[in-house]
């Protein structure tokens, strides 16, 4: 008869065995995903389906990418998609990100009749992303707005200081490398990065002003840097209409004399380089009901691709500390 210690160390192997291979089949999946998306990168969607309503999905942070880019040249490309849907959840991103996504999207405009449906958030850099389309169709409990441009950068001198650590440096001007993490920042260097800040939101009012056709005063209370619902939105002109994708499958539809009854196929980059390794063992996690082990992966993966953004951020405060 087996003891109690000997039934405790056997559990522990089980569990020991139960862990790896818990932990071979999602790297196996992992390996599976990355040769699904070789092959899917040959024999993705090149215009050869029937008529059809594209779908482009604008997630997380935006941070400029070729992948993208190249994706919505060929949905442009494609005599089979009639119409393309923007669906939009993201908090933004970086503005040079942003600003590309914009110009890809104007361009699609130009020759596909383009409408942007708001599954979430679309605030700052990804607002910007649904004023490059035609039309604008927001859920009402989702987020719209945050018109506004943020520089943050990390200042450790305090630290430094505490540990005994000095930073020399030698430049050529009293503004080169400035901001810098390893001082206090001087007042000649905040108002030079003030001035790029003023500068860059003077560009983001502009492209809404634009698009939106706000006057001066309608301008100003949306422009103060804070987020609205979708229901908020609506009279303020920063939506153009509630509802959800068949709300505006039926704008294509009447406005712009889309075909009844087309199907919507998702269009996706043609590989999975845009894919980090960290989504991808979410992704494989999820597959195989790991939730919680997925969720850790997801979030590892957001405050990697967060601590890696530079420069000015167009950018709704993403939750990274939880």
């Amino acid at each position: 008869m087996l003891s109690d210690a000997d039934i405790i160390a056997d559990r522990r192997r089980m569990r020991r065995k139960l862990t790896f291979w818990r932990v071979l089949s999602i790297l196996i999946l992992v390996l599976g995903l990355v040769s699904a998306g070789m092959f899917i990168g040959r024999n993705s969607l090149d215009g050869s389906y029937k008529n059809h309503i594209a779908r482009i999905s604008v997630s997380g942070l935006i941070v400029g990418s070729e992948q993208m880019e190249k994706l919505i040249k060929q949905v442009s490309a494609s005599s089979s998609v009639k119409a393309v849907i923007v669906s939009i959840d993201s908090p933004g991103g970086t503005t040079t990100g942003s600003e590309k996504l914009y110009r890809s999207l104007r361009a699609l405009a130009a020759k596909k009749p383009v409408v942007a449906f708001v599954d979430g958030n679309a605030a700052s850099g990804a607002y910007i992303t649904a004023i490059a389309t035609d039309h604008i169709v927001a859920r009402e409990t989702s987020i719209v707005g945050s018109i506004g441009v943020i520089m943050q950068y990390p200042n450790v001198a305090g630290l430094l200081d505490k540990v005994g650590v000095k930073f020399e440096e030698v430049k050529s001007s009293p503004l080169k490398a400035e901001p810098s993490g390893y001082k206090p920042t001087s007042p000649e260097a905040r108002e030079a990065m003030q001035k790029i800040i003023a500068d860059s939101f003077t560009w983001f009012k502009g492209l809404v002003a634009d698009r939106r056709g706000l006057k001066e005063t309608e301008l100003a209370t949306v422009a103060d840097g804070r987020i609205f619902t979708g229901r908020q939105g609506l009279p303020l002109k920063l939506v153009d209409e509630l509802g959800d994708e068949r709300t505006a499958v039926a704008w294509l539809e009447t406005q712009k004399g889309i075909e009844k009854g087309l199907s919507i196929r998702e269009w996706k980059p043609k590989s999975y380089e845009n894919l980090s390794f960290l989504s991808t063992l979410a992704y494989g996690a999820d597959l195989l009901g790991y939730e919680k082990v997925a969720d850790n992966f997801r979030r590892a993966g957001e405050k990697a691709a967060a601590s890696n953004l530079d420069g000015l951020l167009a950018l709704w405060q993403p939750s990274l500390n939880n």
